[in-house]
């Protein structure tokens, strides 16, 4: 059974972060670790969140756990999100080089080690919003983990910051997302009434676009990652990849509209999360 890392904000009564993440990850049978750079027990959205920080003795001290338990090792994909100081992201930095270097275990029948995955959610400001956490961290996201990224997923105020390159509309996004030279997910794009993600790497762009819902509870881009996440592991193609993921953000915001719901209902979309919907259209852009 596959197995992920998540290095990224613990929320007790929101669905964001990584317990939002290991929650849509069940879905395609994909066990979580789960390692909190903060305890909250709100997203700071609705006020003051409550809780704290994680210090980064306990950072540590639980990676250094999870790897004396040989879990590197057997770590499909690492999942970064949250940070509340530089200190967690080049914890986060070192962790990732420890899980690259440790010896993997064949698979059943001789079949090629699987290299694990890295996906780095640099979460750090949004439109209207500007930066929200400390400049430090954000240079440190920039610095220390963008570089070991196989994957970037970022929205498109956070692609602006990274590369000082206009990221709002598609073809804006496929063009700053080749700045990175990272395959790159770029959420929040937007072209009139519609909102998107635009997936870039060096070959190939796509748009998943849909209309834009009337309210978007917190915690969707971080449900975007995991599902993408979850689509390299199962080794589904690019644009297939991209339209089931996408789509399952726009069927769980669909749902907490039709709900009045004020969080995310990841758990209780269940299986409807893995499949593509018939609201999002997608497009090759490059």
């Amino acid at each position: 059974m596959p197995l992920a890392l998540i290095i990224s904000s613990h929320v007790a009564g929101s669905q964001v972060g990584a317990s939002a993440q290991a929650a849509a990850l069940v879905q395609f049978r994909i066990d979580s670790m789960v390692v909190p750079t903060v305890l909250y027990g709100r997203h700071p959205g609705w006020g003051i969140p409550g809780g704290a920080p994680a210090p980064i003795e306990v950072v540590e001290g639980m990676l250094d756990g999870i790897e004396a338990n040989g879990l590197f090792a057997l770590t499909d994909v690492v999942i970064t999100g949250y940070f509340a100081s530089a200190a967690q992201v080049r914890a986060a930095a070192r962790t990732i080089d420890a899980v690259r270097a440790a010896p993997r275990h064949n698979p059943p029948q001789g079949g090629a080690a699987r290299r694990p995955t890295v996906v780095i959610d640099p979460t750090m400001g949004d439109a209207g919003k500007g930066l929200y956490v400390p400049a430090e961290v954000a240079e440190a996201i920039a610095s220390d983990l963008i570089p070991r990224a196989d994957v970037v997923a970022c929205n498109a105020w956070e692609l602006q910051r990274l590369t000082g390159a206009d990221s709002r509309d598609p073809h804006a996004a496929v063009r700053a997302g080749r700045l990175l030279n990272k395959p790159t997910l770029v959420s929040s794009v937007q072209r009139g009434a519609e909102i998107g993600v635009v997936y870039v790497d060096r070959k190939e762009a796509w748009l998943a676009a849909h209309a834009k819902a009337e309210r978007s509870p917190s915690g969707t881009g971080d449900l975007l990652t995991a599902l993408y996440a979850a689509s390299i592991l199962e080794g589904q193609t690019i644009s297939y990849g991209l339209a089931r993921a996408v789509g399952g953000v726009a069927e769980t915001v669909t749902a907490a509209n039709i709900w009045n719901a004020p969080e995310l209902p990841i758990v209780g979309m269940a299986a409807r999360i893995k499949q593509t919907s018939p609201s999002v259209r997608i497009e090759r852009l490059a």
